[in-house]
């Protein structure tokens, strides 16, 4: 017999057997412990012995149980894999009843930091056993990522139908034209396309057929901006406008804060305004799962006690 085929038909059963007979001292004792028969357990040891082509029991009619050079080898390789096997299985019994697992988050919504964060300290302290992270490394194109489990779930406006993938709307929200304090457009009581024809429109760093204000306000009226120019961070886009560099079409509940301070003046665009909702995506086979409903029913909740300007996603505009 090759040692290939040996390891072939080494099993876990006979590792457990091998631990109940060093634990218990005796075969009949082990073969208790196992609810097997005394001669069921010696017929698979001498099997095994077999199989190995080596004793791995020493057998003394007067002395107690002793294993061979080759058991003790076994019984460490039992007592190095066993414990990783039982919490293996009981790491999968969790991840299926969803108590345990892995939530790692990627945004495309380039303004949620200020909700986003606070919300995931407080998933922390609720759910501790789930490895929770955040990751800027896919918020351009996060969806391959999400598909193929490099990330968990997206923060995201611009829901793309997938049959891979589940939606859940957070909240609704109103884009509003952001401009200085001294912007002739801040007379107007709202905004309409043409009134950007002369504008440096200053957005994030994403493909413009992403944003809202392209798909839903200047290209079904046909109208193209001067420029545009993009960064990073709603705070730079706003010191920006501020500075008369251009304006910006942003969240209302994103820059409320600036506004309030009379940083910089806002207006709706059109006169019903335009609004967006704001989903959380996940693989559609983790939708289900407590850990991950929870980050959502979390995520909701803080947001409509902590913005300014949202609707439930439920209210029809």
């Amino acid at each position: 017999m090759t040692e290939q085929n040996a390891r072939l038909h080494l099993e876990m059963r006979h590792l457990r057997t091998l631990l109940a007979i060093r634990d218990t001292g005796s075969i009949a004792s082990a073969a208790k412990r196992l609810h097997l028969t005394q001669s069921a357990l010696s017929h698979q040891l001498k099997g095994l012995e077999n199989e190995l082509g080596t004793p791995i029991l020493a057998r003394h009619k007067r002395r107690s149980i002793r294993f061979t050079a080759a058991g003790q080898r076994l019984l460490q390789l039992a007592d190095d894999i066993l414990p990783r096997i039982e919490a293996a299985e009981r790491d999968i019994h969790d991840l299926a009843a969803g108590d345990r697992g892995r939530l790692h988050i990627s945004i495309e919504c380039h303004s949620c930091f200020d909700w986003l964060l606070p919300a995931m300290d407080r998933y922390r302290e609720a759910w501790p056993q789930i490895e929770l992270d955040l990751s800027l490394a896919y918020s351009l194109d996060p969806l391959p990522a999400l598909l193929d489990g490099v990330i968990d779930m997206v923060i995201t406006s611009d829901p793309m139908s997938h049959a891979g993938v589940s939606y859940s709307a957070l909240f609704r929200y109103q884009s509003v034209l952001v401009m200085a304090n001294d912007h002739p457009l801040g007379e107007r009581d709202h905004i309409e396309p043409a009134d950007l024809v002369n504008e440096t429109l200053l957005t994030y760093p994403v493909a413009r057929q992403r944003l809202d204000v392209f798909r839903h306000f200047l290209e079904p009226a046909g109208v193209e901006v001067a420029a545009i120019r993009t960064a990073e961070l709603t705070s730079m886009i706003v010191q920006l406008v501020a500075s008369r560099r251009g304006v910006a079409v942003l969240p209302s509940w994103a820059i409320e804060k600036y506004r309030a301070d009379d940083y910089i003046r806002t207006r709706p665009l059109g006169g019903d305004g335009m609004w967006s909702t704001l989903y959380s995506a996940v693989r559609r086979e983790q939708a289900s799962l407590p850990f991950v409903q929870a980050f959502t029913e979390l995520a909701r909740d803080l947001t409509h006690a902590q913005l300014d300007g949202i609707k439930p996603a439920t209210v029809e505009e």
